[in-house]
């Protein structure tokens, strides 16, 4: 058997699109965006560490101004 490479092939697999028309899936971003509600919602909640905003307060303190 013969060794060809994928350049040299003149039966080069088609690229697969979606269809354009197609929506997505109702169900399953509802089913989506319910499970990751479940899963992090609590923790968005949860207040950010004092550390973490001093260090934020930091950073816009030390950003150059922006140039018009």
């Amino acid at each position: 058997m013969k060794h060809v490479a994928m350049s040299q092939r003149k039966d080069r697999p088609i690229p697969v699109k979606p269809p354009r028309d197609r929506k997505p899936d109702a169900a399953f971003d509802l089913w989506l965006t319910r499970g990751l509600h479940e899963l992090y919602d609590e923790v968005a909640r949860e207040p950010l560490p004092e550390e973490l905003l001093r260090l934020i307060d930091e950073d816009r303190q030390n950003e150059p101004e922006p140039k018009k």
